[in-house]
């Protein structure tokens, strides 16, 4: 843990000066030991719906009425990138101490400064929601829900309308962020199928799950540091990136680790069933991405998304299936350690619990 500790601190500092830096130094990847398998952390049950959480929480009168419709209207005027990094951003959030804000809080050695987090997007579209609220409603309305609630306003603009779901809210913002805990939380580019579906499962979420939300990897950017193990392109292996597109990233990065490339370059502001084309055709830039194709169970359910697959009537509707089950995944993923009353505060800001 000190070590983790010791090499995130480092990789930041990096960072923050030269502009680059190694995802994989935090995760202490590549191993010392190539023979040793990446720890494989335990399953948790599925998940349900989190006590206290519901739809419309904030309409009632003695809450906040309108309190959705101030966050959409700070959404709706953010780029695609912003708005890509806050569907990101939900993700990061919920997976580290569950959908509690803890990811906002700024301070040393919390979640945003450890490596995996240091090119999150969002934070000031979040401040923004939420100063408009404080002078709505003051003290009611939760920065956990506010990026729950910017997840689901962004992926509905960037799909065009075809996701658009109910968030159930209520949560109560976390007091505890700690950089060390990303590392183990978060699933990293370079893990295999196994890892990844692990690291799922230690959240609730199932494999199907997983290859359904991976799917927001059509949209977004990610900085070279993220794929060094994928250049070059390993040979004969089946799940080695394609050729043409390892050479224009192999040119493109040699400028730096730190220079960004889309992760979906046919429709990379579209939030849509493209990313699994791409997994298909080995246009990917993750190793965890490619991997979906080494079960015969993920690589169906990617031929499906892909719109690759019939069914009996001879329809292809895997891609119209794929937005239903990204909003599904989504909500579920929203049940993550939801803090209590007890447990959580609702923060005056988000970026710093509030003083006692």
């Amino acid at each position: 843990m000190a070590k983790l500790a010791i090499l995130a601190v480092l990789a930041s500092l990096l960072g923050a000066v030269s502009g680059e830096f190694s995802i994989y130094a935090g995760y202490g990847f590549p191993p010392p030991n190539p023979s040793v398998p990446y720890p494989l952390p335990p399953a948790c049950p599925p998940l349900s719906p989190a006590p206290g959480l519901k739809v419309g929480y904030y309409a009632d009168k003695d809450k906040c009425p309108g309190a959705e419709e101030i966050v959409r209207e700070v959404v709706e005027k953010a780029t695609a990138g912003e708005k890509a990094g806050l569907i990101r951003l939900f993700f990061h959030d919920c997976f580290v101490e569950g959908c509690d804000g803890s990811v906002l809080l700024s301070g040393t050695d919390t979640e945003r400064t450890a490596v995996p987090n240091l090119s999150l997007r969002g934070f000031e579209l979040i401040e923004e929601a939420k100063a408009k609220l404080e002078k709505h409603c003051p003290g009611i309305v939760s920065c956990a829900d506010i990026v729950a609630f910017a997840g689901r306003d962004a992926s509905y603009s960037l799909s065009y309308g075809r996701i658009n779901y109910r968030v159930p809210a209520g949560r109560y913002d976390g007091k505890v962020s700690r950089a060390n805990d990303t590392f183990q939380n978060l699933p990293p580019p370079f893990g295999d199928l196994a890892l990844t579906t692990a690291m799922f499962a230690a959240k609730g979420l199932n494999q199907n799950e997983m290859v359904v939300l991976s799917g927001a990897h059509s949209i977004g950017r990610s900085a070279c540091s993220s794929f060094p193990d994928r250049l070059p392109p390993a040979a004969n292996s089946s799940t080695a990136m394609e050729p043409k597109l390892a050479g224009q990233l192999t040119a493109t990065c040699s400028a730096g680790s730190s220079v960004n490339v889309p992760q979906d370059a046919v429709t990379p502001d579209r939030l849509d069933n493209q990313y699994y084309k791409n997994v298909m055709s080995r246009d990917v830039l993750f190793n965890s991405d490619a991997s979906l194709t080494t079960s015969s169970q993920t690589e169906d359910l990617v031929e499906f998304y892909a719109g690759n697959r019939q069914f009996l009537s001879g329809k292809f509707l895997g891609p119209i299936v794929w937005y239903h089950d990204f909003e599904d995944a989504m909500v579920k993923m929203g049940y993550i350690g939801v803090k209590t009353s007890a447990e959580g505060e609702i923060r005056k800001t988000c970026a710093f619990i509030n003083k006692t």
